[in-house]
């Protein structure tokens, strides 16, 4: 949830610690801090609640020198948003930063109040700095302090710590929270995710869980915690800053929506030869011959990601008629699911760190199911602890509210819901062929949506003043009413509901009068008239209707003023297409609302914490 950077090298660690942390505050931006040692020795600790902004205005006042340093801005857990909660935490000559949650904290904090201890925050990381000074005057070392230290912890957690009496050495650990490692010629990083240090170097270790790493000014060693050293491979991070700066939009989230062409683009070449018409998943390693062995599929995701896999289950079942479940990651492993070697589980995260979807994917590896993932970044836990990953491609996704991670997620299913029906002759070779020229067409369709920005704009300043949405679709656009009406929702605060159209005179109907916009998905097709039917009874009722619909305006729906046209496109691929304008309302909505479009109030990118 928190972010994480820390600094050693030869260069004035403030600005390149302030640099990170703004890369960071997707991951939380309740408040901030930071703490370096200076080349006397001193230590300077500032922190407060509130946007890195406000620390960068109390460093303005005040002396934080030093070319050592970590830092830290929050996603509040435990104990609320302010300057006493904030990190860095201090104890004796020791500071520290936390992501994660400590799960025995209370104990912890108990035996430390007994012993005389006393604490001046809520957190349970204070916890955490409190123990390693009791365990640092016992054995008077602090590497042997700090390993002690981590052996009685319970639960998740990255930590980066300094010590004021060993001034040319960090201290970090990680057990089931994000924390890589970034080497450059004179500088050593951690940092919580890679567009931290883009700017600064794109060589990387990602650290594994039990992982105790220790940087100094000769370079850096890793063992396991009560372990031996271990031995790490670099790798090169492909992506550059620019990727990870606003290029000139107003926020990263619209930035994001544009770049979805490109990034659907990318997605495909990584498997598609557009020549010969072959797919090939460099890293899945899911030859044909083991999808025939397969009997059940188990989708597992959390937030948009879950509505993605709904769009994954259309399609595996109607291109591959294989069975398949979609599960949320904080319920699939507390319902006992029935999973054995016959299995197929895929778990599908942007950050690849999601701590539930973490949580899914060892049961499904503890049960003998064969497991995969789909993520976007890397060599992420996901990528290293599944048997098999298919990468997104959607390059850094800041914006808390997710968009190209989406529509590449929906992207790779379909690449691998085509794979398998071609490997497994459920796939006619001309069907083949016209199903990747339509892939290929997809980009140009994509920036059609895009260029009705305008009109889309104009539905916002029509309905921005509505405090319910509702958002219905039908087969494999349902997911993209519920995700339509989850992006509303997160970033302008209007609460909307997604249904299946289908289902609107099961309770939703109750709701409608003339302050109700609908927005209705109307794809033409086998379902387009039984669409039709719930818009007339929207229209019944006094509902506004706004229409997704394709290829030409319809005059049953209403005016056109109340339509955005949608280029047309096979259902297979209709997901990614129809998401776009739903971003943009939403995004065009969040804006004339005033709210924070890229730091939605309450919610963070990643949840690594359960």
């Amino acid at each position: 949830m928190c972010g994480i950077v820390a600094y050693l090298g030869a260069d004035n660690a403030r600005s390149i610690l302030i640099d990170g942390l703004k890369r960071l505050e997707y991951r939380g931006y309740d408040s901030a801090g930071m703490a370096t040692i200076d080349a006397a020795g001193r230590l300077s600790v500032v922190r407060c609640k509130g946007k890195i902004a406000s620390l960068e205005c109390l460093l303005a006042e005040g002396e934080a020198r030093g070319s050592i340093g970590i830092a830290h801005t929050r996603w509040a857990t435990h104990g609320k948003p302010s300057d006493e909660n904030a990190h860095p935490h201090r104890s004796g000559p020791f500071v520290l930063v936390h992501n994660g949650i400590i799960e025995n904290y209370a104990q912890l904090k108990a035996m430390l109040l007994e012993e005389g201890y006393g604490f001046l925050s809520e957190t349970d990381t204070e916890v955490v700095v409190k123990l390693l000074e009791r365990e640092y005057r016992r054995c008077k070392d602090f590497r042997q302090a700090f390993e002690e230290t981590l052996v009685q912890l319970r639960g998740s957690y990255s930590l980066v710590v300094m010590n004021e009496q060993t001034p040319d050495l960090l201290l970090a650990a990680k057990q089931e929270s994000p924390l890589i490692m970034g080497i450059a010629d004179s500088a050593l990083f951690l940092a919580s995710d890679v567009p931290a240090i883009l700017p600064y170097t794109r060589r990387v270790v990602y650290l594994e869980d039990g992982d105790l790493v220790e940087l100094s000014r000769g370079g850096y060693r890793i063992k396991a915690i009560g372990g031996s050293p271990r031995v790490v491979q670099e790798q090169y991070v492909d992506w550059n800053p620019v990727m990870a700066e606003k290029a000139g939009y107003k926020h990263f989230m619209l930035k994001e929506i544009h770049e979805q062409p490109r990034a659907i683009i990318d997605t495909f070449r990584s498997v598609v030869d557009i020549n010969r018409e072959q797919l090939a998943f460099g890293e899945l390693r899911l030859p044909k011959e083991q999808l025939g062995a397969i009997k059940k599929v188990f989708l597992i995701a959390c937030g948009t990601s879950y509505y993605a896999c709904m769009v994954g289950k259309h399609l595996l079942e109607g291109l591959c008629r294989v069975p398949v479940e979609v599960d949320l990651g904080s319920e699939f492993r507390y319902r006992s699911p029935i999973i054995d070697k016959n299995s197929l589980l895929i778990v599908v995260s942007q950050s690849g760190e999601t701590a539930d979807t973490r949580a899914a994917l060892k049961e499904g590896l503890d049960r003998g199911a064969t497991c995969r993932a789909i993520v976007n970044v890397v060599g992420s836990s996901l990528a290293r602890m599944a048997d098999g990953v298919i990468y997104t491609h959607a390059g850094p996704e800041i914006g808390v509210a997710s968009t190209k991670a989406f529509t590449t997620q929906v992207e790779a299913l379909f690449l691998l819901a085509l794979y398998w029906a071609d490997s497994v002759g459920r796939l006619s070779g001309q069907e083949k062929s016209r199903l990747i020229q339509e892939l290929v067409e997809l980009p140009g369709k994509i920036e059609q949506v895009l260029s009705k920005s305008e009109a889309i704009l104009a539905l916002a300043q029509r309905f921005m003043h509505a405090t319910n949405f509702l958002y219905l679709g039908r087969g494999i656009l349902f997911p993209i009413a519920l995700e339509g009406a989850l992006k509303l929702k997160e970033i302008s605060y209007i609460h909307a509901e997604g249904y299946a159209a289908g289902e609107m005179k099961h309770g939703p109907i109750a709701l409608i009068d003339e302050k109700m916009p609908v927005v209705v998905l109307a794809k033409r097709g086998t379902l387009y008239d039984k669409v039709l039917s719930n818009v007339e009874e929207v229209k019944a009722r006094g509902g506004k209707v706004i229409a997704l619909v394709e290829d030409q305006y319809d005059q049953k729906i209403g005016s056109e003023d109340s339509q955005i046209l949608i280029p047309s496109v096979s259902n297979w691929l209709a997901a990614p297409l129809y998401v776009v304008p739903l971003q943009l309302l939403a995004y065009h909505v969040a804006v004339l609302r005033g709210t924070d479009v890229d730091q939605p109030r309450n919610l963070a990118k990643s949840v690594t914490v359960e």
